[in-house]
C-alpha cells in the first residue's frame, strides 16, 4: 500500500469519526439517551477517532506497515461500526460483532509490538 492511499483512508476514517461523534451528540442524542445507548455510541466514536489517528501515523511512514494498518482498519469497522449500529437500532444481537473488532484492534497493536518497523508484506 502506498502512503498516499493510506493517508487518504486514514483521513476518511478520521472524518467519519468526527461526523459520527457529532451526529450522536446532536442528531441522535435524544434517541440514544432514551434507549440508554449514548455511552455505547460515545465509546464507538472514541475508539474510531483514536485508531484513525493511529492509521494516519502509520500512513506517514515511508513503508506503510500493512498488517497493523489492515487490522486497525478492520477493527474500526467491526468494533466501532457494531457499536454505532447497536446504539442506533437497540438490536442487542449486533453486539456479537464488537469483540471481533476489539480483537482486530488488539492484533494491530500486537503486530506493532512484534515488528515495529514496516516491511513490504
Amino acid at each position: 500500500m502506498n502512503t498516499s492511499l493510506a493517508t487518504r483512508l486514514a483521513a476518511i476514517s478520521g472524518f467519519l469519526a468526527v461526523a459520527f461523534g457529532a451526529f450522536g451528540a446532536h442528531g441522535l442524542k435524544t434517541v440514544l439517551e432514551k434507549h440508554g445507548m449514548l455511552a455505547v455510541w460515545q465509546t464507538g466514536a472514541l475508539y474510531h477517532l483514536v485508531h484513525s489517528v493511529v492509521l494516519f501515523t502509520l500512513s506517514q511512514r515511508a513503508n506503510v506497515a500493512r498488517l497493523p494498518f489492515a487490522l486497525f482498519g478492520i477493527g474500526i469497522i467491526l468494533f466501532s461500526g457494531s457499536l454505532y449500529a447497536l446504539a442506533a437500532t437497540n438490536v442487542e444481537k449486533l453486539g456479537i460483532v464488537t469483540p471481533f473488532g476489539g480483537l482486530c484492534l488488539l492484533g494491530g497493536w500486537l503486530a506493532l509490538a512484534i515488528k515495529p518497523t514496516p516491511t513490504s508484506i
